[in-house]
């Protein structure tokens, strides 16, 4: 839940059944959805006293649309239990004005990298709603990438976490893997995975951390030259760094040391939370925007399209 004074309570609960399957299994989340929602929900409402808020805001998409409904049906169903306005949010928006919700946040306008599991693009930020997506990658997201590394190396599921604590043993200069290039502000990690997959078949290969460090340093230097390149190329100095990725140490530590005006949100805010849909929404509704309860979840969804789709 979020105020005008900020963040009044985050309460989150994060799911651990995916990990035996070594990716996340749609059916299961929404049934974890379903079975914790209501035990989350009552625990965020505590402090307030039994009162109901002023407004409802729920995830609308884009996502796996099963935990998508749960989430978007509950909402709807409490602001209308309530009889208090109800917004649907986009997903990504609340990523990308996750930095604003920090005390030190960026004003508008403002360059947003959203790097996660699924995502991984760079936004200029002109204002609430009004988003410019200046460059993406064109094949793997680089949270998927570091799950496939994770994987190669028999580490464990959710890779970033555990390919970021693995690399903290070893040198980011121990193999030379590339910093692909597609051109313009635009990312690739595929072939940075196929580098890291072709190196481990060799009778030579590096250390586990040594791979780990390496392929984790090639990430950051490719994320990081787009952002210089952005900067560059807008004018605008101010950044946020946004998705889970951005928990990532040595992405922290990188953008941290930028000669650039950097948010980056404690690493609770970077992970999918409560509190940045609540904040996206709250600024929504401050602009005058309300959804109707017959609103629908949309799995694809870019944050610069309105959340009701002209029929």
């Amino acid at each position: 839940m979020v105020g005008p004074e900020g963040v009044v309570e985050d309460v989150v609960y994060s799911q651990s059944i995916h990990a035996d399957y070594g990716g996340v299994v749609p059916e299961l989340a929404a049934r974890a959805h379903v079975e914790k929602i209501v035990a989350v929900v009552r625990r965020a409402l505590d402090s307030l006293d039994g009162q109901p808020p002023d407004a409802v805001a729920a995830t609308a998409g884009p996502g796996l649309i099963g935990a998508v409904l749960v989430g978007l049906s509950f909402g709807k169903a409490l602001a209308a239990g309530w009889d208090v306005p109800f917004v649907g949010v986009n997903h990504l928006e609340g990523h990308l004005l996750s930095p604003t919700l920090e005390p030190d946040g960026p004003a508008f306008p403002y360059l947003c990298l959203v790097v996660s599991g699924g995502h991984t693009t760079l936004y200029m930020a002109h204002d609430v709603g009004r988003y410019e997506t200046l460059g993406q990658t064109v094949d793997d997201a680089a949270g998927e990438a570091f799950d496939k590394v994770g994987r190669m190396l028999e580490l464990g599921y959710p890779g970033g976490p555990v390919v970021d604590r693995t690399a903290a043993g070893g040198r980011g200069d121990a193999v030379p893997f590339p910093r692909p290039d597609p051109g313009g502000l635009d990312w690739s990690f595929s072939g940075l995975k196929t580098a890291v997959r072709q190196h481990l078949q060799r009778p030579d290969r590096a250390s586990t951390p040594d791979v780990c460090a390496s392929f984790q340093a090639a990430v950051v230097d490719c994320l990081a030259d787009r952002v210089l390149r952005a900067a560059k190329q807008t004018g605008v100095r101010r950044v946020g760094l946004a998705g889970g990725v951005a928990a990532n140490g040595a992405l922290r530590e990188r953008f941290a040391a930028l000669d650039l005006d950097v948010t980056v949100p404690p690493r609770h805010r970077c992970t999918d939370n409560g509190a940045m849909i609540a904040h996206a929404g709250r600024l929504r509704l401050l602009a005058g925007e309300r959804h109707p309860l017959s609103l629908g979840a949309r799995p694809r969804w870019s944050p610069s399209e309105p959340a009701e789709v002209p029929r």
